[in-house]
């Protein structure tokens, strides 16, 4: 729509001056000063001398109607030289109003062209807005995507943290319960190792008591064995100064269950046999633990004379 607008203008506008031009030539034909009618001269040589002729007929006078013909044609010459001067007025005109309007139609397109460079700049200015739009958004998506990852990576901090705490205090509890129950565990053994040890003490104590109170009830037994083996013993004095040892097996009940005879006298054995034999039973401690200590005994008798 511009370019048809620019190419319109112009074309009106030379027609409008070429119209003008021809307007004002025809003016200038239609209102030249007529000659004075009485003397009806053109312009032409050929009618010059037409009228020279007819003039020359009626016989007016030469040199007056060369001087009135010089003066038309110097009219003519003026008025030709002033349409001239018009002529070119018009052009000169023309042509300054044809390199105003080109200088118009230069400010138009320079105009457009600024305004079309404006509409670019505007356009590249939106573009840029919108592109710096989008990385302000891009960028403030990521900074809200840093300071989520970052409240993110300190609570995770803050978790860890919590959590080490809680698994450091459950240590120190169970290291302090280890203690405690190692330190009971040892106050236990302890006291269990001095009551085993007083135990063991008194167990001991009272075993050598008891050995001491055995052996004690033994040697008792023993010796009423010997009193009841010297009671029933027939001796001589040929047994004077001998011994013989003898090993005796007594039931729970004292009686004899046999006899034998070791290391002596021969004869001195057979008559101690023979006494523990005719004793028939020999005394024996009721105790359990006596009696298994003389259940079996071994005795070396001597024939007291």
């Amino acid at each position: 729509m511009a370019k048809s607008d620019s190419l319109t203008l112009p074309l009106i506008y030379s027609i409008v001056i070429h119209a003008t031009i021809a307007g004002v030539l025809l003016f200038s034909f239609e209102f030249t000063p007529s000659t004075p009618e009485a003397m009806e001269v053109n312009l032409d040589q050929s009618e010059l001398d037409m009228s020279e002729e007819i003039v020359s007929a009626v016989t007016v006078d030469k040199s007056k109607v060369q001087q009135q013909a010089d003066k038309i044609r110097q009219q003519k010459a003026e008025q030709e030289a002033a349409e001239q001067r018009r002529i070119e007025r018009l052009e000169r005109r023309a042509e300054e109003a044809r390199k105003a309007r080109e200088r118009e139609e230069q400010r138009k397109k320079e105009i457009e062209r600024q305004q079309e460079l404006e509409k670019q700049e505007a356009a590249e200015a939106r573009k840029q807005a919108e592109r710096e739009r989008k990385e302000a958004e891009r960028l403030a998506q990521e900074r809200a995507k840093a300071e989520a990852a970052a409240k993110e990576a300190e609570r995770r901090k803050r978790e860890a943290e919590e959590a080490e705490r809680r698994a450091e205090e459950e240590r120190r509890k169970r290291l302090e319960e280890q203690r405690k129950r190692e330190q009971e565990q040892r106050e236990a053994a302890e006291r269990e190792a001095q009551l085993q040890k007083e135990m063991e003490e008194e167990r001991a104590r009272r075993q050598a008591a008891r050995r001491q109170q055995v052996l004690s009830e033994v040697e008792k037994y023993q010796a009423l064995i010997q009193q009841t083996i010297q009671r029933n013993w027939n001796v001589d004095d040929s047994m004077q100064g001998k011994s013989c040892e003898l090993t005796i097996r007594v039931a729970p009940s004292g009686f004899v269950k046999s006899v034998d005879t070791g290391s002596g006298d021969a004869n001195v054995c057979r008559s101690a046999q023979n006494a523990v034999l005719k004793a028939t039973t020999l005394p024996v401690s009721e105790d359990p633990e006596i009696y298994e200590q003389m259940s079996t005994i071994k005795l070396t008798v001597k024939p007291q004379l």
